[in-house]
């Protein structure tokens, strides 16, 4: 099993964070703010001219490649923009693009009818002229007239407010969020519900029983104590073997709940424990800086389980490769297989009870497998990560 570090330039952004305030920049703050948005405006004329050129050859096959590669530059380069304007109005601008379900060209229709592509490529014929504009005449305030030190700072929080009508989520969009995840929190209640039956079921049918009949033992042992030890001995070392059965029917129902090797290890070391106990060879590329909270982490976990289950029982494959990060506030981990495919994501399989795990977290699964394979599981859910030693690869 090897370990690597591999970055992913289309990452998906699944929900809205929440709006955070930050402290006003000072004047010279702006000042170098308005330094930076200036070359950076220019670059935007360039990637104008990629866009323009990429839709007009898409009808070939070369122009596929260049529209999706100008549609995840302009993605990249909207978020700097949301990020800097957003330091200058001193609050968050949400990222109002929508889950992204696919990588690479098979996502690329999704990208194309996502409402947020098309009010950013508005937004970058804005931004190159009219935001350029108004950043040149910031910068040349600051250098030249003395009455820049006050009026620049207005024209780059106009700037900055017009970038942020532009950019946010709008009123529909944040309506079928909403709509979403209130979705996403009754099938949460319901899962829970289920789990909970689960686990009463598993402790009646299993440890309990054993535990009952381990009692029964030592009970007829004690009254054979005197009369027949032969028969006495017998039975303690049946009820020491049910006690041994209980045991381990609670550690199996104790990792259904959070495996152990989550808590010790974390995330990676729990994929690595599934890696090396896979009967087929697996690659693990990515870094995690920290620790998901603990039921995010679980639900993760589960999610590769499933995949690789699946991957080796059914799909008959030879490799099994994983990749995830953390980035922008969203863990992404994907799991690809060389089998045979045809996976599918059927109500009460397994890998819709991790698409429901994930939702209660406001994360999404998505499963591409064609008939031949590969087949790609993406899971994906917005959490914070806190730091921890020895978790980081």
């Amino acid at each position: 099993m090897s370990i690597s570090t591999m970055p992913d330039p289309d990452r998906a952004q699944d929900s809205f964070p929440v709006q955070a305030t930050h402290p006003a920049p000072s004047r010279w703050q702006l000042f170098g703010y308005c330094v930076a948005r200036v070359i950076w405006r220019f670059l935007g004329i360039a990637l104008i001219v990629l866009l323009a050129v990429s839709l007009a050859t898409i009808v070939i096959w070369i122009g596929l490649v260049l529209t999706n590669i100008s549609l995840l530059l302009l993605r990249k380069y909207a978020a700097v923009e949301r990020r800097i304007s957003g330091r200058i109005l001193g609050t968050d601008i949400p990222d109002p693009h929508s889950a992204r379900r696919k990588r690479g060209l098979a996502g690329l229709g999704e990208r194309l009818t996502d409402p947020a592509t098309w009010r950013e490529m508005i937004w970058l014929l804005e931004v190159t002229t009219v935001g350029l504009a108004l950043n040149l005449a910031a910068f040349f305030g600051y250098i030249v007239l003395p009455v820049g030190y006050w009026i620049s700072p207005l024209l780059l929080r106009m700037d900055a407010a017009i970038n942020r009508t532009l950019l946010e989520p709008k009123e529909a969009e944040l309506r079928e969020r909403i709509s979403t995840l209130e979705g996403s929190r009754a099938r949460s209640v319901d899962h829970s519900a289920a789990e909970l039956r689960r686990i009463e079921r598993d402790l009646h049918d299993g440890a309990q029983a054993r535990l009952v009949a381990a009692g029964m033992d030592i009970g007829l042992a004690e009254s054979l104590l005197d009369a027949d030890p032969a028969k006495a001995r017998e039975l303690m070392a049946q009820a020491r073997g049910t006690t041994r059965d209980a045991l381990a029917d609670l550690r199996s129902l104790v990792r259904g709940i959070h495996p152990p090797v989550l808590a010790d290890r974390g995330l990676l070391g729990g994929i690595e424990s599934l890696a090396i106990a896979s009967p087929v060879s697996v690659s693990l590329d990515g870094a995690l800086p920290g620790r998901p909270p603990a039921p995010v982490e679980a639900a993760f976990y589960f999610g590769i389980a499933e995949a690789m289950t699946n991957a080796t029982k059914h799909s008959g494959a030879q490799t099994i490769s994983i990749w995830l990060e953390h980035s922008d506030g969203v863990l992404h981990v994907q799991v690809v297989d060389d089998g045979v495919g045809g996976a599918v994501v059927a109500p009460g399989g397994g890998l819709a009870g991790i698409a429901s795990r994930l939702e209660a977290f406001d994360g999404t699964l998505a499963v591409v497998s064609p008939h031949g394979g590969p087949t790609v599981v993406t899971m994906a859910a917005r959490c914070e990560l806190t730091p921890a030693e020895g978790v980081a690869r």
